[in-house]
């Protein structure tokens, strides 16, 4: 088992299923995760997405792992050819340059190290168990955090907290990530994907092209002037005014009414 994917009344669940290696990630699940991502993208039955890891059943609470990360076995030994280095659009994942606009909820259950703490700083609501850590302790092995580690860590956390998680590879609980608004909430072992299942059912009771169009401009508005970032949500805000959803949203309060939206 690597990657499990289910779509189910318009939510896409995806659990990192290794278990046995502590959901590790192999290249071809990274192959695996891409695939999933381009879907939960481009299927228009997809509104929301979840992530989580599968839990490990001989292994107590305290000590679930949510995802170890790349498996460095499998990983570091491969050399890539001169050439992929320019291949940029090459199998992106979520946290590596492909863009979902579509709200993604993750579940953590456990542990959240290296690339597993990088999938979840792509995401958009973060739910986790009372036993989870964060860390990036690539540091230690003599490599960086890649897929976003050494850019989103300093966006996501405190400049010092940020800078003592990248370069020695502090590890954060699960009260300390919520203190600093790294997660959403904390909550009992065993609750962590229910809690994030009621967020996904959430959002997906929301107009969906509304919450894309939110999505993409507050994400962007980090790496532009505030100016830019007012222009583009004038453009954005004037073609999604023209949607059926934009028409039906007014409708349904006057008519005092739940509204029916069908992303159109």
């Amino acid at each position: 088992m690597t990657i499990d994917f289910v779509v189910e009344d318009k939510i896409a669940t995806i659990t990192l299923n290794r278990p046995e290696a502590l959901n590790a990630m192999t290249p071809h699940m990274y192959e695996r995760l891409s695939e999933c991502w381009v879907e939960v993208r481009d299927n228009p039955d997809i509104w929301v997405a979840v992530v989580t890891g599968a839990p490990q059943p001989t292994r107590t609470p305290e000590k679930q792992v949510f995802s170890a990360g790349a498996d460095l076995k499998q990983t570091i030994p491969s050399v890539p050819e001169a050439f992929e280095f320019w291949q940029t659009q090459s199998d992106l994942i979520l946290n590596r340059g492909l863009e979902v606009w579509k709200p993604v909820v993750a579940a953590v259950n456990g542990l959240c190290l290296a690339g597993g703490m990088t999938l979840l700083m792509a995401t958009d609501i973060r739910i986790a168990t009372e036993h989870a850590l964060f860390d990036l302790s690539e540091v230690k092995r003599g490599i960086l955090p890649g897929n976003g580690g050494t850019q989103r860590t300093i966006r996501q956390l405190p400049y010092p907290i940020a800078m003592e998680v990248l370069l020695l590879g502090r590890r954060l609980t699960a009260e300390e990530a919520a203190h600093f608004g790294f997660i959403n909430e904390v909550v009992p072992h065993g609750t962590e994907l229910e809690v994030a299942m009621e967020r996904a059912r959430a959002l997906r009771e929301m107009p969906p092209l509304a919450v894309r169009a939110i999505k993409e401009l507050s994400v962007r508005a980090q790496y532009m002037p505030l100016d830019d970032g007012l222009r583009m949500e004038a453009a954005v805000s004037a073609k999604l005014r023209a949607t059926d959803d934009a028409k039906e949203g007014p409708r349904a309060f006057a008519e005092k009414r739940q509204a029916e939206f069908h992303g159109r």
